[in-house]
This record gives C-alpha cells, structure tokens and sequence, in this order.
C-alpha cells in the first residue's frame, strides 16, 4: 500500500478504528485517538524501528484501508476488542501471543463483580460474559476507570469492610441500582451506547414522574457522562504522556488535535481546590473549600462542610470526611490540582480519598511555621514551580474562610 492511497481518503482527526485489508482478507485492526495521524504513522521512514518487521510487511501487503469513526478514544478501545474478537486478523494474532491478552470478564455472582483477566488464565465457562481481547493492560486499566466513573461496578477489593459505605454513597447498594449498572456496562462493551442513553432516558422520566427526583438526577449525571466521555487520561497515554500528570479534564473541553506539551501550559481554566478544617479543641469542628481558577478566587465555587464523623482534634479524620463527601460531587467539576493544609499526613490523607474514588489529580501539601504562615510546599516539584502562586492562594483563602465559618457556628451556638 501507498501513501497516496492514505492522502486520498481524508482521514479525519478522531478517535476511531483503522482496518488493514488484504484482498477481502482483514490484515490488521488497530484503535487510533486520530485516525489521521495514527494511519500516517505507518508510512514513515522508521517504521521496522518503531512498528516491527511483522506490520512493515503487513503494510506491504496490504492494498485497501476501511476506518470507523467512534465519539471517544474509550469507545475505539472496545470497538477494536469487539472486531479482533471476530474477525480474528492474521497480524494481530501474530503480532501479540493470544494468552498475554487482556479480558473484561463478569463472574457469574448475585452481585457480579467486573474483573480484568489474562488470557493465560481465563477460563470462558466461568463468567456469565467475557469482552476481549484487549492488546494493551495499561490502557484497559485506565479504560475501566473511566467506565467505572460511569457504571460504578464491584471488583475483588469491593468486598473489604471498609468499603461497604463508599459502595453505598455510591448508589451500588440497593441491588436494583447495581443491575440496572451491570445492564447498562454490558451494554456499552457491545457497543451499544445509543441504546443505554434511550433507556436511561426513559427511566430519568419515570423517577421524575414518580417525584424521585434526586434518582433522576443521578441518571441525568449518567446521560450526561455518555455523551461527554472524559478520555483525557486514554489520550495522554497514547502519547505516551503520564495520566497522572493531566489537568483538569473539564477545563480543557478537547484536546483532539492538540500535538505538544507547549499546548497543555498555564490553561486558562486550571482549577486548584484546596482544603482546611478549623476547630476549637475539637468543637464545633469544620471544614471548607476554596478554589482558584486561572489565578483567580472563585468565591462563588466555595464550600463549606459540618464535620459529622469526627469527636475530638481529628483534623486528618475531618479532612476524609470533607474530601469524601466532596468529590462524590462530580456534578461540581474536577480539579486540576488539591490543596492541603498540612504535612504528610494530610497529603497521605488525600491521596487515600482520591485513589479510593480512581480520580488522577496531583496532591499538595502546604506546612506552616508556628504563626501559621507558609515554609514549606509538599509534592510534585515541577506543580509547585509553576502553580505556586495559585497553590499558596487557594491555601491562604482556605485559612481564611475556615476561620470566618468556624466563629460563625461558635456564635450560632452561644446564642443558642
């Protein structure tokens, strides 16, 4: 095949799936974040150095190209695994042995849980479904993140104690929901998007009709999220950029098209949350959250919080409590980067809340000297340089509203 033949096609710059045929055989399937620049790719100078000698004489051999355009990086992922799975392409198979594959499997449960399984140790009969193969672990991984932000699912750690109560806040308990969830995911890694957003429609309607209006709500959020995939991290990881250093997914509305780092500097909407609990010997405990956004307060962001687990000095417990009950509200954005007011417990603290939601954000933590002032910033050096100035507001802001609030529910009190 010839790059002329690729010039005429007009690729476009979305995500999507590319086929290699050969003759009516399919050579090759790949999954592309833009079609355009994943396709051109095999025709350069030093392809046999980064591709292999196996897809040089793919390309070779190969003398017609069918692409399919998805919505989102996510839904070329599973795309791709639904048409390896069944066409079983030549280069594919040879590419990449079947038992290193990867596998989303659901067992066969009361309460199914999802797993991710190697092909080296799966065994089909055991599940009630099986999607797959998957050519890459990590971007699965970083796949069913985004998925479970969408249809919240058990896996094997969801059976710990400690998790029993996130699992609820989460709308997983009662068994009805987590169904009507497993239904839904099933759907989705069949492809069948169109069909979960009209069945989650008549449903929102239902509940309205019924007056459940915050079931409705939470299945508006669902709709919501289905038709604004947030797939930042899959891109970046097809760049081969760290997930872990994105920003904030929501303030950058796309990032298709974009090439460099350069185009990723100093966003305008770089929203930094941060957070402090204020108390007095343990009374009349709280808690709030500042935000700056583009190096500016957003005053009309903040949030205040009444500690309700915490008994006595527990300023790590508050924070929990404040970080869990936050960012169980996605409806209110996601930060680029949270702010603590403490040392290495408090980030500890953070970073526990964050991974226990699987939200990728950067975590820092500011200490104090004894007159509660700034000596020192906790974290990731190059986050700190660049966003210091907006990190030592958010904290200062922080401070200074925990401390408003805390004298107002004191005075509630004694005029009580």
């Amino acid at each position: 095949m010839k790059s002329q033949y690729i010039k005429k096609l007009k690729l476009p710059d979305h995500p999507g799936v590319y086929i290699f045929k050969s003759g009516k055989e399919i050579a090759y399937i790949g999954k592309a974040t833009s079609l355009r620049s994943r396709v051109q790719s095999y025709f350069g100078r030093d392809l046999i150095a980064t591709r292999g000698p196996l897809l040089v004489d793919m390309v070779t051999r190969a003398d017609r190209l069918e692409f399919i355009q998805t919505d989102s990086v996510l839904e070329a992922l599973i795309l791709e695994a639904n048409l390896i799975k069944k066409h079983q392409p030549k280069y594919n198979t040879k590419e990449k042995d079947n038992k290193s594959f990867n596998y989303v499997c659901i067992t066969r449960e009361k309460l199914s849980k999802v797993l991710i399984i190697r092909g080296r140790s799966l065994d089909k009969s055991k599940y009630k479904k099986v999607f797959g193969p998957f050519p890459n672990g990590l971007q699965l991984r970083t796949a069913m993140k985004i998925v479970r932000k969408i249809f919240p699912f058990f896996d094997d750690s969801s059976s710990k104690k400690q998790n029993v109560q996130f699992y609820k806040q989460l709308g997983l308990i009662p068994e009805e929901n987590y169904k009507n969830n497993l239904k839904n995911l099933i759907l989705f890694f069949e492809g069948k998007k169109g069909k979960i957003i009209v069945n989650l429609k008549k449903d929102m309607n239902v509940y309205a009709k019924k007056m459940q209006f915050e079931r409705a709500n939470e299945i508006k959020k669902q709709i919501f999220a289905l038709e604004h995939i947030n797939d930042v991290a899959l891109i970046k990881e097809e760049r081969g950029e760290n997930p872990q250093d994105m920003q904030n997914p929501r303030a950058l509305p796309s990032l298709r098209g974009l090439r460099h780092d350069s185009d990723f500097a100093h966003p305008a909407g770089f929203r930094v949350e941060a957070y402090d609990v204020a108390h007095m010997s343990g009374q009349n405990m709280v808690g709030v959250m500042t935000v700056v956004e583009g190096g500016e307060p957003e005053k009309s962001e903040y949030k205040k919080f009444i500690i309700r687990t915490q008994k006595n000095s527990n300023d790590t417990g508050a924070l929990e409590e404040i970080l869990s009950r936050r960012f169980r509200h996605t409806e209110w954005g996601l930060p680029a980067l949270v702010v603590v007011d403490g040392s290495t417990a408090q980030v500890n603290v953070a970073k526990q809340v964050l991974n226990r939601y699987q939200f990728d954000i950067p975590i820092v933590g500011v200490v104090k000297d004894e007159r509660h002032k700034p000596k020192a910033i906790l974290g990731n050096e190059q986050v700190i340089k660049k966003y210091k100035k907006s990190i030592l507001l958010a904290n200062s802001e922080a401070h200074r509203f925990a401390i408003k609030f805390h004298k107002l529910k004191r005075a509630q009190k004694f005029l009580k």
